[in-house]
């Protein structure tokens, strides 16, 4: 009698558990649907705008870009992703350190944006491009500068003129402190010899 009731008991159960369940998936057939049909709405953009996917070096539309090789970057990364190779150029001021090579690894990246937000001159970004699936690690290591750099333009003859007088005018300030210091050093020198001569101490009576 017992095994009656208990198989009754389990089927009344089972059926009001498949209602339910029934009353779900009813409920989820006339809603709105969320899910993406990737890769066929690929053209559509289904990432979010605020996905971080990858960091890219913004290039203006004439092929210039921000970065300064300052190394802001490569040293807020938590997680050693970046590296910035510098080189030094000779411009009409001395010489001036510039980007030779921006080093990015997407592999060991945390998307932390820590680059981004702390670069000085905003010259960092990350999209959303997240087709990023490689078969081997090295492919994601990647040079962000990937425009030739461009070389520093030559100086006007304006700029020229403007340089060599602000050497001439360093030079000549250089000298006019130079004398100055040396006549007070004179001045000082001079000062001291006409001071009174201390009294020669007596000497020794002989035993």
């Amino acid at each position: 009698m017992g095994s009656v009731k208990d198989y009754f008991t389990s089927l009344g159960s089972g059926i009001a558990s498949l209602v339910k369940g029934m009353q779900v998936t009813g409920k989820e057939m006339v809603t709105r649907k969320i899910t993406e049909e990737y890769p066929d709405n690929r053209l559509d953009s289904p990432a979010a705008p605020r996905f971080r996917a990858e960091l890219k070096l913004i290039y203006d539309a004439e092929g210039n870009h921000k970065c300064i090789a300052c190394g802001t970057c490569e040293r807020n990364c938590p997680n050693g992703t970046i590296k910035v190779i510098t080189k030094m150029v000779d411009t009409l001021t001395g010489k001036k350190k510039k980007l030779d090579r921006y080093i990015y690894d997407l592999g060991s990246c945390t998307f932390c944006q820590l680059c981004a937000t702390t670069c000085p001159t905003g010259a960092l970004a990350f999209d959303n491009d997240f087709e990023q699936a490689v078969f081997t690690r090295d492919k994601l290591i990647k040079q962000l500068n990937y425009l030739p750099e461009k070389e520093e333009p030559a100086p006007t003859p304006e700029q020229i003129a403007a340089a060599e007088a602000a050497r001439q005018a360093k030079i000549e300030a250089a000298k006019a402190a130079a004398a100055k210091a040396k006549a007070a050093r004179e001045a000082a020198a001079k000062a001291a010899g006409e001071a009174p001569e201390a009294p020669a101490a007596p000497a020794n009576p002989e035993k």
